[in-house]
């Protein structure tokens, strides 16, 4: 079980990293589906930062467990609430979000049973 909760730890930590980056950086990609959602383009580096502290998180729990599972569920509930920027203004290609959010909630799962 630890090869598990450290295998997907890692992959969601690298996942949100890179989304971050994205957001950071400006991706065209991303500041499209942004457009759509009418969230403001100037959210993307607040929002890059909360996936990158998410990420963060993740990877000190193995330090320290409390903050890895604090780090897990505020990325659950970011993808909660990126849910329902989708669906406010019924955007429904959710195959990136729904990677996501399965991956903070393997996460969050094999942090609880570790």
């Amino acid at each position: 079980m630890f090869i598990a909760y450290v295998a997907i730890t890692v992959v969601t930590a690298i996942a949100n990293f890179y989304a971050a980056y994205l957001d950071f950086t400006g991706n065209e990609r991303v500041a499209a589906v942004m457009k759509i959602k009418c969230v403001p383009p100037s959210w993307a580096v607040p929002l890059g930062a909360l996936k990158a502290a998410g990420a963060l998180g993740l990877l000190v729990g193995f330090a320290e467990p409390w903050i890895g599972t604090s780090a897990a569920v505020g990325l659950v509930l970011f993808f909660v609430g990126a849910l329902i920027a989708h669906l406010r203004v019924r955007y429904y290609r959710l195959a990136n979000w729904g990677a996501f959010f399965v991956l903070a909630i393997l996460t969050l799962t094999a942090n609880l049973a570790h």
